[in-house]
């Protein structure tokens, strides 16, 4: 029995012991999070000009401002409203407590608060709201902690980083920049007070929920001020009067969602806290280009379904599956300039440029005419554009035919190469495949570094591939670029919050001259001049591009380049369903181009304009029927027994 005794009497010693432990750990763990301050803070987004994209964060929107950022100023109308003896005290004031312990005996509850600044802090970051004598002693007890263990300015820093202030907004400098789009250094008397009245009752006196509240909460702030001594009456006077401005903007701010998505694709694993590391992101994205890239989209959408209505083809399948894509981008750096996933995010956040795989049609030609050129061909070399009956073995191990034809069923017979991609000659192209040898095609396809999804038979020259607008964009940076294969970039470089830089540069690798690229920049402007691309001409620039309209209409396209930007546009309906058979690639996808460079020029007026001849082109007299007609050659593509005239040199502009 004794036994028994004993062990009840050291459990009943034990329990105030292990209980007090568990306090002062408690005590301490809290503690600690004030402290060892760590709070989430927002990532921010920006273009290549310092453009706001967005904000990305996920419970809290929070910037940070150290103390030395904040504006005397601001502390003084801080401490003038809620702690006016707040560099005198050690974290509680003894007269103010005193007066409300005395009233909230009085009413039996507790009433009248007396919380100076670091109580405020305590409550809001390590304590509950509720109104209780318990909570109200912890507060006590935490706020005399902390001033031990932070000088005052620490606490001013975490006071101004953690306290909420409506609208979403924690943080001083988070909502200086979102009510009044101003910096802290920026603000006004009036802004200041307005700001500083919030923690109170933040949504009560929130500027955008009730404006004549929040003005009135401020003069009483500016009021308190002025008892102080602080400010004079003229400043007074001037800061009651005054009636800011106050915006009611969103949290994210997010002005462009597609590009938002693709940075948290590409980060995300890089950044696991992306939403709360308080980031910068700097893109390659230029803001101005992107709504002209939206605009544009938008424009060619709206054309098509216009065209359909008139025709009485226009149903909801049509309005709901059409969609769009452009892409565009500085060929010889790899940065992304603007990039639309499509018409409207708000119905669907599916990024046709980066995630849709469709079939670029005649937009793949020129890749296979450029094998053709590199092997020798020029383009005043004669391909035939005649029907032919190709056979081959189906799944069944039956032997099957394949009859391809022109797009309009007509045949020229023998046709110049130049011609043949002009006009997008389907059997021109299929013929030459097959002269050439498939295997010599593929070949030279993966020497310009497209290697994935090839087709195994001759449909590849009718553009069978699958691939995205982004992946043809990089092929095509092969064309616009003199002959470097480039990898697109999005992202040039991310500030952590302790401010060291990553950076991101592209890859790229030179797979042909800029000779024999030249050759097919000649071809591909005569595209836009007078063959399929005519909807794209854009006055006052050379551009050469291509088009594509797969089999039945299901996708059209325009790739094309000027001499410093390129850009890679699609339409099609989501579903795969074919459009009307006169939306074709020029038709369609042309006009949006064009709309898309003429709103560039206007931005960037000094734009380089023309393509510049590289050294080593010539032209000559061809073999042709025809009087006085030249080409243009190189020693790789050369024409034989005829005299090398350099030709003439193309006007040069500034690049934007």
């Amino acid at each position: 029995m004794r036994k028994y005794l004993l062990i009840a009497a050291g459990i009943v010693v034990m329990i105030p012991v292990v209980f007090l432990g568990y306090l002062i750990y408690s005590f301490e763990y809290e503690t600690q999070k004030l402290i060892q301050y760590q709070p989430r803070l927002t990532t921010e987004v920006y273009d290549r000009n310092g453009n706001k994209i967005a904000n990305l964060f996920s419970d809290e929107h929070r910037y940070y401002v150290s103390y030395e950022n904040i504006p005397p100023r601001l502390i003084e109308a801080l401490l003038a409203i809620e702690d006016t003896m707040f560099f005198e005290h050690h974290g509680v004031n003894p007269d103010a407590i005193m007066r409300a312990i005395i009233k909230d005996v009085s009413a039996g509850k507790l009433k009248e608060g007396a919380s100076t600044i670091t109580q405020q802090l305590v409550k809001n970051t390590l304590l509950t709201r509720e109104k209780k004598f318990s909570r109200k002693f912890k507060e006590v007890l935490y706020s005399i902690r902390i001033e031990q263990e932070l000088t005052k300015e620490q606490i001013l820093e975490r006071y101004f980083n953690e306290i909420y202030l409506g609208h979403g907004y924690y943080g001083i400098k988070t909502a200086s920049d979102g009510y009044f789009r101003k910096p802290l250094k920026e603000l006004t008397l009036k802004e200041i007070a307005m700001l500083v009245g919030l923690p109170k009752a933040p949504n009560f006196y929130s500027p955008t929920k009730n404006y004549e509240l929040s003005l009135g909460r401020a003069n009483r702030v500016i009021g308190r001020m002025y008892e102080l001594g602080w400010i004079d009456q003229a400043t007074y006077e001037k800061a009651t009067g005054e009636r800011p401005k106050v915006y009611n903007d969103t949290l994210s701010k997010n002005s462009g969602p597609y590009i938002i998505d693709e940075v948290m694709r590409q980060l995300g694993d890089a950044f696991p806290d992306i939403r709360s590391g308080g980031y910068k992101i700097y893109t390659t994205i230029d803001m101005r280009l992107q709504e002209a890239g939206y605009k544009a989209l938008q424009s060619g959408r709206d054309e098509i379904l216009k065209r359909a209505q008139e025709a009485g083809d226009l149903d909801e399948n049509m309005q709901r599956q059409l969609n769009g894509a452009l892409i565009s981008l500085d060929p010889h750096t790899g940065e992304i300039l603007a990039m639309v996933g499509g018409v409207d995010y708000s119905l669907s956040p599916f990024n046709r440029v980066t995630q849709a795989k469709r079939q670029p049609g005649s937009a793949f030609k020129p890749f296979i005419y450029q094998v053709a050129l590199d092997s020798g061909m020029s383009p005043a070399s004669l391909v035939p554009d005649i029907a032919r009956t190709y056979t081959y073995a189906g799944d069944d191990g039956e032997e099957k035919t394949w009859q391809p034809k022109n797009y309009k069923n007509e045949y020229k017979g023998m046709v110049t190469i130049r011609n043949a991609l002009t006009h997008s000659r389907n059997l021109a192209t299929i013929n030459m495949v097959s002269d050439m040898g498939f295997g010599k095609v593929t070949d030279g396809l993966r020497r310009y570094g497209i290697v994935e999804n090839l087709p195994p038979d001759l449909s590849i020259a009718l553009g069978t591939i699958m691939i995205s607008p982004l992946d043809l964009a990089k092929y095509y940076t092969m064309f616009a670029s003199g002959g470097a294969l480039t990898n697109p970039i999005l992202v040039r470089q991310v500030i952590t919050p302790k401010g060291e830089t990553i950076r991101y540069e592209n890859k790229s690798r030179q797979v042909n001259t800029p000779q024999q690229i030249y050759l097919m920049t000649s071809i591909l402007k005569d595209v836009v001049s007078h063959g399929t691309g005519t909807p794209a001409r854009v006055g006052g620039m050379e551009i050469a591009g291509k088009t594509g309209t797969t089999n039945k209409n299901v996708d059209a396209w325009f790739v094309g380049y000027s001499p410093t930007v390129e850009t890679v546009v699609w339409f099609g309906h989501d579903d795969n369903t074919p459009m009307r058979r006169s939306e074709t690639g020029g038709r369609a996808a042309g006009p949006v181009f064009r709309y898309y460079y003429e709103d560039m020029m206007r931005i960037y007026p000094n734009t380089k304009r023309y393509f510049d001849l590289p050294a080593g082109v010539y032209r000559a007299p061809t073999n042709t029927t025809e009087a006085n007609v030249t080409e243009e050659f190189t020693d790789t593509s050369s024409a034989p027994d005829v005299t090398q005239e350099e030709a003439p040199k193309t006007e040069e502009k500034l690049l934007f």
